[in-house]
């Protein structure tokens, strides 16, 4: 079944594997970039939706700088919220699903247990709290609309967490990694594979189906930041993986806050599509052998 997609996004993690991964579910998608639609203009990106007549719309850009956030209020609020209620408002109007990214940071991180999607929030930082005001912003816009709540998403490009540490170690670098914050990492790929394979699902759904609101997707098994960088340095150089040390989160201040437990239940998700996440060991393991296969001047 051929959907029409319409993305925004073009660079960030998930948008890149949605637009590499498309042509396996055969599948076309229209990706706009910045230079196309400026995602700080609300308007515009309605327009967009309202000229492409699509049947499923994926916003993957965000305002994702964590801490920057912080005092970069306005920016943020506009492209985590407003923008994506727009885009939504204009998919309605439009007959068309929506897939928007949401994220643990909504949370507080102090529950003992995964969070699962009715849970109270409580966001920490600005950041959480756009990215929460918008995923309700949406929700409320589009009766056909699916939020995808992530987490620690990693890919072998971009800047990420994964690249991050086989950088410091290949450099020699002492590490010391925060080992009191917990929670689910995800495979870009994994993400965007899951979206791309029901897409013809959510196009085709009217609303009121099980398929739209809110869904946790991360990969399987809760680990700390340290346990997340000695597992992905383990993949990497067996036996001669070097040491990281456990650091507390109180010895890395950042302007924003982060939840300490932002482990998500992917319960939900899983009794609605029939999707069990893979281990993230694993998933992490397809990216360190991509990253091996690249020059290393590009998986830097």
């Amino acid at each position: 079944m051929s959907v029409r997609i319409l993305q925004f996004g073009t660079t960030g993690q998930v948008a890149r594997e949605l637009l590499r991964q498309a042509p396996s579910y055969d599948l076309a998608i229209t990706a706009l970039s910045r230079a196309e639609v400026d995602f700080a203009d609300p308007e515009a990106a309605a327009a967009a939706v309202e000229q492409a007549r699509p049947e499923l719309v994926i916003v993957a850009a965000a305002y994702t700088a964590v801490d920057q956030a912080e005092t970069d209020r306005e920016l943020a609020y506009t492209v985590n919220a407003e923008t994506p209620a727009a885009i939504a408002q204009a998919a309605a109007r439009a007959g068309a699903a929506v897939v928007h990214f949401s994220t643990d940071y909504v949370f507080a991180g102090d529950k003992p247990e995964p969070y699962r999607e009715d849970d109270p929030t409580g966001p920490l930082s600005v950041y959480g709290a756009t990215k929460l005001a918008g995923e309700l912003a949406v929700v409320a816009s589009c009766p056909r609309a699916l939020v995808l709540r992530t987490s620690w998403v990693v890919s072998a490009h971009g800047r990420n967490f994964v690249k991050t540490m086989l950088r410091l170690a290949r450099e020699g670098q002492p590490l010391r990694v925060v080992d009191d914050q917990f929670g689910r990492p995800t495979a870009a790929a994994d993400l965007a594979g899951f979206v791309l394979s029901q897409a013809p699902r959510l196009a085709g759904t009217p609303s009121g189906g099980p398929v739209f609101g809110v869904h946790h997707f991360a990969n399987a098994g809760e680990t700390s930041w340290r346990g997340f960088a000695q597992g992905v340095l383990a993949l990497a150089m067996g036996p001669a993986a070097p040491q990281v040390a456990p650091i507390a989160t109180a010895e890395r201040p950042a302007p924003a806050r982060r939840p300490l437990r932002g482990t998500l239940d992917t319960g939900k998700l899983e009794r609605t599509f029939g999707v069990t996440p893979r281990p993230w060991r694993d998933a992490v393991a397809e990216i360190v052998a991509e990253l091996a296969a690249q020059p290393q001047a590009s998986a830097a």
